[in-house]
């Protein structure tokens, strides 16, 4: 069964990661774009600049920085157009891969859409 992945864009492509989309608002250093393998680029999606400031990568904001870049997602306009392209390739039985340039694998917002893109299809 097809899945939603997160992986870091510093890490090499790979033939399990289907459709590749970059979910930054800020291309990552260092990265070109043929070593990125792109898809998409959904930089829309990303936390508001405003919130990825605040935010700042601070384990300790994690829990709230969740919150509200889940109500950003519930409440902007870019989000259910990506659901319909993420719902589309998983249907296809194509992986979709949200990547991201965050060094913390754990504490990144990529982490909270995916698991807020499997809750909205729950739905």
């Amino acid at each position: 069964m097809a899945e939603i992945q997160i992986k870091r864009i510093y890490e090499a492509a790979a033939a399990d990661d289907g459709f590749r989309v970059l979910v930054d608002r800020l291309w990552p250093r260092g990265i070109s774009k043929d070593r990125a393998a792109l898809d998409d680029w959904w930089k829309d999606i990303a936390p508001s600049p405003e919130l990825r400031t605040w935010f700042g990568h601070k384990a300790e904001h994690f829990e709230e920085f969740a919150v509200k870049y889940r109500v950003e997602l519930s409440t902007g306009r870019a989000a259910p157009t990506h659901m319909v392209t993420v719902a589309e390739h998983l249907a296809a039985g194509e992986n979709v891969t949200l990547l991201y340039g965050a060094k913390d694998p754990a504490v990144n917002h990529a982490r909270v859409l995916q698991e807020w893109m499997y809750a909205m299809m729950d739905k």
